[in-house]
């Protein structure tokens, strides 16, 4: 399920379902204030276990692909909660 905030920092409360052991899911983050220069830096901020997640983000105009992987030998279902901000990149 896509999410829509346009703010260059937020928070992202997850979808409970559960999700695989070493898996990776990825929704789309459509946020105005992002362009293809920026960095998303991403935190598991609360919920859920600590450690069990990565997160990563592709940037592009408009939006942010935002990766979360469960890095652990079991299923889990947490609805955890990703803090973010947008860091501004350099124009050429």
């Amino acid at each position: 399920t896509g999410v829509s905030l346009s703010k260059v920092s937020g928070r992202i409360t997850m979808n409970g379902a559960a999700l695989a052991a070493d898996t990776t899911v990825s929704f789309t983050l459509t946020n105005t204030a992002i362009e293809s220069t920026d960095i998303l830096v991403m935190n598991h901020v609360s919920g859920g276990t600590a450690g069990a997640y990565s997160l990563n983000a592709q940037c592009a105009a408009g939006s942010a692909l935002v990766n979360v992987r469960n890095i652990t030998a079991g299923s889990l279902s947490e609805s955890i909660v990703i803090g973010f901000i947008l860091i501004k990149g350099a124009t050429s």
